[in-house]
């Protein structure tokens, strides 16, 4: 069976109709994580990085960008987003960001709960690269990594 493309025809970006696909009750789970150095992680877990609160801005962060998650992939719907829970946790010398969203429409939530993620993390790198830096300004051991899709259900309205 040949892999189909919906978002192209004739050659021709276009985005696809759901008209006529039944509103239900939708969630996915996304997760990533960053590397990050040692000295770094600890920082996180006993509150003394210089920007402030790295998980709380980091959790605002990702609730905006599920919200504006169509402004910035092209062929996204604009759907109703009900809920969004963003999680964080903090492993040997990396820290895991896990979103969930729902949303009550005609189309999945997994693009968003991804964006979700990306911007998280995004944002913890943000709020803690002055401790990631080597002497040349560079990031050689930062990273983010494994970003992806753990969980996408329809669910009963009940």
């Amino acid at each position: 069976m040949e892999a189909t493309f919906t978002h192209i025809e004739n050659d021709r970006a276009v985005m696809v109709d759901i008209s006529k696909k039944d509103i239900i009750v939708r969630k996915a789970i996304a997760s990533g994580e960053i590397v990050l150095n040692d000295a770094t992680i600890e920082k996180i877990r006993t509150g003394t990085v210089e920007k402030g609160n790295v998980f709380s801005t980091a959790r605002v962060a990702s609730i905006l960008a599920v919200k504006k998650t169509p402004e910035l992939i092209p062929m996204c719907h604009q759907i109703p987003i009900t809920k969004v829970d963003v999680d964080f946790s903090i492993h040997e010398n990396i820290v895991r960001a896990t979103v969930e969203v729902r949303s009550v429409g005609k189309t999945g939530v997994e693009m968003e709960a991804l964006t979700g993620v990306s911007v998280a993390l995004l944002t913890v790198w943000d709020m803690v690269k002055s401790a990631e830096k080597d002497e040349t300004g560079n990031y050689p051991a930062t990273g983010i990594e494994n970003i992806k899709v753990l969980e996408k259900v329809k669910m009963n309205q009940n």
